[in-house]
């Protein structure tokens, strides 16, 4: 028998993706501490009347320091370096405290909907120095109320081509950072670059994201080299790589030898479908390419996929709402994603983002943080197809938001 005191907060008729009907979900001291079709306790309760819970949106690649840059320089920019060059021409003026308002303003919308763990990218550089690390670390301070917020460094303009960026990923990594990543294509020497970046994960015992191969010419890349160097240090699980768009590329004979390479060296792979097919394929004069990895294909392969942001309102990608619902919409559309598709969809941004960061604590069970959202919708089927609202957040068992539904004013009302 559950005493009173048991709960803090009952969250009636829940409907979760593994349960065929609505259950009640009791929370204590901010976790879950039960899951049972009807509770009986006396607490505090909110009824979520049948609607879809899930736990949140994982968000594994956005670049919160480069975000919302429109109107301070052009944007009719037709390829991946010369988008790095536009942002490298503002970044030495950036200060820490443009960067939180531009950074905080995307959290925000995050937030809104649906994101409740989110991995950024944070450029570390001698132009940027460590402003745009401190302003992110302050964001991750100052939100953690509604989001777990992760950084991970990395030298987007190269690195062993680049003097003093080497010394200032130590010092990002000394002073907190849990993850690191790279651009091995930015720079003059890429093995180097990834046996860099592989000592310093291996020095400081964290996860490897890097930024790889963003071109559609699979004549070459650097992926044989990622997966060599994951195996030779053991560190399957603890390694992701973002954009690979010449994976979009292969033909079918290719794409299954590295889909298996991937899987066996334990890689996974982030496919950011608003910066890919803007940048990608732009010289077509006619039948342009997607650009666009086939993120639910590898998943099903058994490669741990995720689908996320990457950038918002900036040279790369001069769209977007931090969205991870939409973003998924979106991916499905391109990808020619089937209804039987629809969710592995979803999972792209819930669950295998969260094995991707691996977050052992993250789902809606009994004992892990009550960290959930609420979808305007009866039907987990139907989530990626139709886009409903997220209605509600929950951090920690504490509401962080909530979305009021629109009134139809009918004639005569």
């Amino acid at each position: 028998m559950i005493t009173p005191a048991a709960f803090d907060l009952i969250l009636r008729n829940a409907l979760l993706r593994s349960s065929a009907v609505p259950v009640d979900i009791g929370v204590k001291g901010g976790r879950i501490a039960a899951i049972e079709p009807r509770l009986a306790c006396e607490a505090a309760e909110v009824d979520l009347g049948g609607h879809l819970a899930l736990p949140g949106f994982v968000d594994t690649h956005i670049h919160l320091d480069k975000a919302c840059l429109l109107g301070r320089c052009g944007h009719d920019h037709g390829s991946v370096s010369e988008a790095i060059r536009a942002v490298a021409g503002m970044k030495k003026d950036f200060t820490v405290e443009d960067v939180y308002a531009r950074g905080g303003k995307v959290l925000e919308r995050a937030i809104v909907h649906g994101t409740t763990r989110m991995r950024t990218h944070v450029e570390i550089d001698p132009r940027i120095g460590l402003r745009g690390f401190e302003a992110v670390k302050a964001l991750k301070r100052d939100y953690a109320w509604a989001i777990d917020l992760s950084l991970c460094v990395f030298p987007q303009e190269g690195l062993t081509n680049d003097p003093g960026s080497d010394e200032l990923l130590v010092q990002a990594l000394r002073d907190g950072a849990e993850a690191i990543g790279g651009c091995p294509y930015m720079d003059s020497d890429p093995n180097a670059h990834l046996a860099r970046i592989f000592d310093l994960a291996e020095q400081f015992d964290i996860d490897i994201d890097l930024h790889l191969d963003f071109d559609l010419d699979p004549s070459w890349w650097h992926l044989d080299e990622v997966c060599r160097q994951t195996e030779r240090r053991n560190y399957h699980g603890r390694v992701a790589i973002g954009h690979a768009t010449k994976l979009s590329a292969l033909p079918p004979e290719r794409m299954k030898a590295a889909t298996a390479q991937l899987a066996r060296a334990g890689v996974a792979v982030t496919v950011l479908p608003a910066t890919d097919l803007y940048l990608m394929g732009r010289e077509a004069t006619h039948n342009a390419p997607r650009g666009l990895t086939l993120a639910h294909k590898l998943a099903g392969d058994g490669v741990v996929c995720s689908v996320a942001t990457n950038n918002v309102l900036n040279p790369f990608t001069p769209f977007g709402d931090a969205s991870l619902l939409r973003m998924a919409n979106f991916y499905a559309n391109v990808a020619h994603a089937a209804v039987t598709d629809f969710d592995t969809c979803l999972d792209l941004v819930t669950e295998q983002p969260a094995r991707l960061m691996n977050l052992a604590d993250y789902g809606i069970k009994v004992g892990n943080p009550a960290d959930l959202i609420v979808l305007d919708t009866t039907d987990s089927r139907f989530a990626v197809a139709e886009l409903p609202d997220v209605v509600m957040g929950f951090k920690r068992g504490r509401k962080t938001f909530e979305r009021q539904r629109p009134t139809l004013f009918r004639p005569g009302t």
